[in-house]
């Protein structure tokens, strides 16, 4: 199904660029010097279509790198929250562990002689066994 959408999307996508090529193939010439119009020391003459969709790559990738920047408070958030997940899970595992070795220790099991909290001979108000 993903492969699907994706050629649902990339195949006219591909189609819309190379019908753009087709219709923008003049050439131009891009110039880099800001103080010479005529004569540029710095210029790059390519087909127009070239000039355009590098355009827009850089604009892709400037967008995906302001976003990733701008994310880093949650990217740190969530680094910070798995480390205290762990921790946490990490001291449950620990206190679990000691609770079911405590919970087995024969020396803290009340004996039958013991009374078991409900007075000296172990039975309740009405006299039955705990």
């Amino acid at each position: 199904m993903r492969k699907f959408f994706t050629g649902l999307v990339l195949v006219p996508l591909g189609l819309i660029f190379i019908v753009f090529a087709v219709a923008n193939r003049h050439l131009v010439t891009v110039s880099f010097d800001p103080f010479n119009s005529t004569d540029p020391s710095i210029s790059v003459t390519l087909p127009l279509f070239v000039v355009i969709i590098a355009v827009a790559m850089l604009g892709v990738v400037a967008g995906g790198c302001a976003t990733w920047f701008r994310q880093r408070h949650w990217r740190r958030a969530a680094r910070q929250h798995e480390a205290d997940a762990r921790q946490a899970r990490a001291q449950l595992a620990e206190l679990r562990g000691g609770a079911a070795a405590s919970r087995y220790d024969p020396r803290r099991l009340p004996g039958p002689g013991q009374g078991g909290g409900y007075g000296s001979s172990g039975r309740d108000k009405q006299g039955a066994t705990l």
